[in-house]
This record gives C-alpha cells, structure tokens and sequence, in this order.
C-alpha cells in the first residue's frame, strides 16, 4: 500500500474512527486503525460494539492495507508539518510515514485479523437533517441511565412513526423526549441505540442542513454521515411505554421564562454539595415561585414572577435534573405542570408536542 495524502484530511479521519477504538482491549488489534487503499482510502475503527468508517481524499500509489496502533498513528499525524503525508507498507508489515522532512516507521498489524463491520440491509431508511439529529441527540442524552442494573435505559429510544422522530431517554428519576417532523414521511421502526453510540455521532454530526440517512436492520443501526459511516449494535429488549407515565392531567400549570427559572437554580445549587440528600423546594404561590435550600454550608432563597393556574403548591426536586433540562430548552417561554407534591412535573412548549421533560420530585424535610 502507498498513498499520499494532505495531513488535514488525514487528521480529520483520524479523530472521527478514533471514537471507535478503545483504549484498552482484550485484541490488540481492536486498539488499531484499518487503512485501506484500493478505489478508495478508508480508515476503520470497531470496538465490536461501534464501528466508524471514513472515506479520505488521498492518491492511490499502490493498492493495499494495513492496521496501525491508533494512539501511535494519531499521535504522529497530529505532530506533523502542515503539508503531504506519504504513507507506505514495506516488507514485514514496516509502515513508512514521511512528511517534509520528518521520517517515522512503525510496525503495523497484517489487516486480514481485523472485524469487518457488520453489512446492515437497508430495509428501513430514514432521511433527515444533520442539524436536527444532532440537536435531539443533544437535547435528550443527558437523560439517559448510567446504571446497568436496567440495561435497556442505558440507550435512547428512536421511533418513527408517518411524519415523526421522536428521541426519549429515561434514567428512573426523569425522561426527556423530543420530537421532529418532516414533510417526506419516515419508514416506520422502533429502536434502542446505546448512549455511547449516540455521543459519538453527535460529535461527528454538524449543525447544518445536509442530510444524514438511517438504518435499521435487526440488531444493527447504521448511521450514513456525509463520507463516514457508523455502525451499532442496539440494545434490546423492551423499552418503557413512555407515553403511559407522562400525567395526563395537572394540578397547578406555570407560565415562565426558562432563563428566569434556569439562572435561579444555578444560583441555588452552588451551595447544594449533594443534591439527592438537599433538594431545592419550590413554593409555588399567588403569581411567583419560591425556590429555597437549605444545606450545611447555608442556605438561599430566590424568587421569579410567574403565571400561574390553579393552587398553591410546595414540592421538592433535585436542582441538576430541571438544569439539564433546562439548558436544552430554546424556547423563551415554557409550561410547567405540577400534580402534586409527590407526583412528576412535565415541561412543555406553549404550543404543540415538540419536547416534554418529566421529573420525578424528592420528598422534602418539612
């Protein structure tokens, strides 16, 4: 194999299949990089679990392959001159990196004992924008479990339905659901996509309008990204039936700006040390909210004018879940409903079934 390529493109590769290698593996070939060079240049990562391939603009000298140690290999190209890298296989596997005037050789793995990504079918597709997967990626993952005691909350849900994706996560304590529409229509399809999979495509993905296309073929997702491809195993198993724990009536509903109540708990939960053992207390009164804490350290109140519809109310919450929530949430103003002091509030737009954001509340020291 020889190829020539700019460094930038190389780079770029390099960081996108690296999220697919792991650090540590029990093969020391998973710890490697796939380059190949016949009608085109590719790189692969695959840790079994998640696989990333990436095409890059280079000139095929000669056709061939091989597996470099990822960590080695990034680290070189990323210390390089800014200019053409020549890379070549020589006899025993020796890989010749040149640029400039800076000569590496390394020791690379023969390819043949490197996973093939799994070949998905590409029965049921799904088109959409870039910009949005990204923003519902970022909008619910926060979300996600990070226990395994329930394996299938350690993933997001991805349900298509006529013109809807919907994207919801659930840890136990509080779930985050988004939704987008698309004119076209989607195929109809409900998975479970691992939270690391879905982390690693959001960094990939770019706030633009150009298209990213799904698909779903039993237990493996792809992901087609511009000239990368990502690869995961789903999880299975039978996901919540989230539309069943989402109150359908209310007791109290509160009209707000979401920076007004955003700021007052991050202000709130700078003396919060432990926030499951010092929730934050809202009194919710006449036409404003009352949020207090008291902790070892000391103790804070803020208060924020708001509209309200129905009683007055005293309920508790841990501050991190509404902030998460919160700081995903574009819309100026928002709809809270409280059911009880016990029961989950839900944060909605003022219009339409965009997003919804439940949280459990926490039993409060009177």
């Amino acid at each position: 194999m020889k190829i020539v390529c700019s460094k930038e493109q190389l780079m770029e590769g390099i960081n996108v299949v690296q999220k697919a290698v792991p650090t540590k593996a029990t093969l020391t070939i998973l710890e490697g990089i796939l380059l190949e060079a016949y009608d085109n240049f590719k790189m692969t990562g695959n840790d079994l679990e998640l696989g990333i391939e990436c095409l890059i603009d280079a000139d095929i000298l000669e056709k061939g392959s091989i597996v470099l140690n990822s960590k080695m290999f990034g680290d070189i190209v990323r210390r390089l001159p800014d200019s053409e890298v020549l890379i070549e296989v020589k006899e025993n596997n020796t890989v010749i990196i040149e640029c400039d005037n800076s000569h590496f050789e390394l020791r690379g793995m023969p390819s043949d004992s490197f996973p093939s990504l799994p070949s998905i079918e590409k029965e049921n597709m799904i088109k959409v924008s870039q910009k949005a997967i990204r923003d519902m990626i970022r909008q619910t993952l926060f979300a996600v479990s990070m226990e395994g005691t329930r394996p299938i909350l350690t993933g997001s849900l991805i349900e298509c339905a006529g013109n809807e994706i919907t994207f919801v996560s659930i840890d136990g304590f509080r779930m985050a659901l988004r939704k987008n529409f698309n004119n076209e229509g989607f195929s109809e399809f409900s998975v479970v996509v691992p939270a690391k999979t879905l982390s690693e495509i959001g960094k990939i993905l770019q706030p633009v309008d150009e298209d990213i296309y799904i698909y779903s073929s039993q237990n493996q997702i792809l992901f087609e990204i511009g000239n990368c491809k990502v690869v995961s195993r789903l999880l299975e198993g039978e996901y919540l039936n989230y539309k069943s724990i989402i109150p359908p009536e209310y007791e109290t509903s509160v009209r707000l700006r979401t920076e007004d109540l955003l700021s007052s708990l991050e202000r709130a939960s700078l003396i919060t040390s432990d926030e499951k053992k010092y929730p934050v207390k809202f009194n919710i009164i006449d036409d404003k909210i009352i949020i207090t804490s008291n902790t070892e350290i000391g103790a804070v109140r803020e208060e924020i004018r708001v509209e309200v519809n129905g009683s007055n109310m005293e309920v508790g919450f841990n501050p991190r879940y509404f902030i998460e929530a919160l700081r995903v949430i574009d819309d100026e103003l928002v709809d809270i409903y409280f059911n009880s002091s016990v029961g989950p509030c839900t944060i909605r737009p003022l219009e339409g079934d965009s997003f919804a954001y439940m949280i459990l509340p926490v039993r409060i020291n009177k």
